[in-house]
């Protein structure tokens, strides 16, 4: 698997990509399938017990990650909204911190530091390459900080899960 990380901070926008041994069908499946979000979704010895997908454009998304118990255990979810769905190549959604109901809450409000963004756009691209996929994550909205770092670490560890997991996926 290969990782490489580009940021641009004077346009506030992270780029990850990745290459999965898997084909593209199974990589979208894995991020479009709500039981299969669940198995690899959230930082390393998280859990994802939730997860609601309204799969088309305009159609909203909830995802809860649970904390371990050794870090309080807590649930937190984030929600977005669909904005271009074109099959097997590209997503477009924004996502933002929300309750267990999918309604926005503001960072700032819920005590978190002041350079966690209030919306995240969000951009994935799925080439293939032969049998493997090559997955682009583009996020716009962030500022330079400390949340940009966890929330860097947080999708590379998920994505380091979605790595491990995929092969084993019930895909049904």
């Amino acid at each position: 698997m290969k990782r490489r990380l580009t940021m641009s901070l004077n346009k506030q926008d992270v780029v990850i990509t990745r290459v999965f041994d898997f084909s593209v069908e199974l990589v979208w499946k894995a991020w479009t399938n709500p039981s299969l979000v669940m198995q690899w979704w959230g930082p390393a010895h998280y859990t994802s017990p939730r997860c609601e997908i309204d799969f088309r454009e305009g159609g909203k998304f909830l995802f809860c990650m649970r904390a371990p118990d050794s870090h309080g255990g807590q649930e937190s979810y984030s929600a977005g909204i669909y904005k271009v769905i074109k099959p097997l190549e590209r997503l477009e959604f924004n996502q933002y911190l929300s309750d267990a109901n999918g309604n926005y809450i503001d960072p700032a409000e819920a005590g978190l530091p002041s350079d966690f963004p209030s919306n995240v756009e969000f951009v994935i691209e799925f080439s293939s390459i032969g049998e493997r996929t090559e997955l682009k994550i583009t996020e716009y909205g962030w500022t330079p900080g400390e949340m940009l770092k966890y929330a860097l670490l947080g999708m590379n560890q998920s994505l380091d899960k979605l790595a491990e997991r995929i092969g084993p996926m019930n895909l049904s």
